[in-house]
């Protein structure tokens, strides 16, 4: 039987937290225009066009992620060892993302943009599935979920987690094609994912 913990959640939510804001801040690192002056600085910075497109779009993405932990984690009780583990591997997936933003940012429109935009597309593939991992477990026979939280509230983070996986999925495929349309369908994704909290709500 799985030991659970008695201390509750909030060190993982304040170690998760922490992580998080680290990683969204390391992303504007990526951005940054090559050293020039006078009136090339102009030109300089509307070149860097994939540095902001790349910055913006992981920036949501990251946000997104979390905002539904923190709804997710409001609604578990108490964590195991297990349940730790797997949020560790969430954790490292989201730290990484900085570096395949990089990629985008330096070869998007160049020699080198699909597989850079292959290596983006993965590892947000890669999040999805241990995100829905991460979640599956936490709520199977309400493993860890409090008890005053009812069905329909779990049922509409179902909802909410259910097309993650498959939308990434695309991405990823649609990288091997065009790797602007894969970045330009992730922010479609990110946009349309910021502002539908009501998913989370029950119908």
């Amino acid at each position: 039987m799985q030991r659970v913990t008695e201390a509750g959640t909030a060190r993982m939510e304040t170690f998760s937290d922490g992580v998080f804001a680290i990683a969204a801040t390391l992303l504007v690192l990526e951005i940054g225009a090559n050293v020039v002056s006078g009136r090339r600085l102009g030109d300089a910075l509307l070149h860097d066009w994939p540095s902001y497109l790349a910055y913006v779009t992981s920036f949501l993405v990251i946000g997104i992620i979390w905002i539904n932990h923190h709804h997710c984690v409001s609604l578990i009780a108490r964590v195991d060892r297990t349940f730790l583990f797997i949020n560790t591997v969430l954790l490292l997936t989201v730290a990484f993302l900085p570096y395949p933003t990089k990629l985008i940012a330096d070869y998007l429109g160049n020699e080198g943009e699909r597989s850079a935009a292959i290596a983006y597309a993965a590892t947000l593939f890669l999040m999805a599935v241990v995100y829905n991992i991460w979640w599956r477990y936490a709520r199977s026979g309400r493993r860890l979920i409090d008890e005053d939280v009812s069905d329909a509230d779990l049922r509409a983070v179902d909802r909410a987690f259910n097309p993650g996986v498959p939308a990434y999925g695309l991405v990823l495929i649609l990288a091997l094609f065009s790797p602007l349309a894969s970045i330009a369908l992730t922010f479609a994704l990110a946009a349309f994912y910021l502002p539908a909290a009501a998913l989370f709500a029950d119908r």
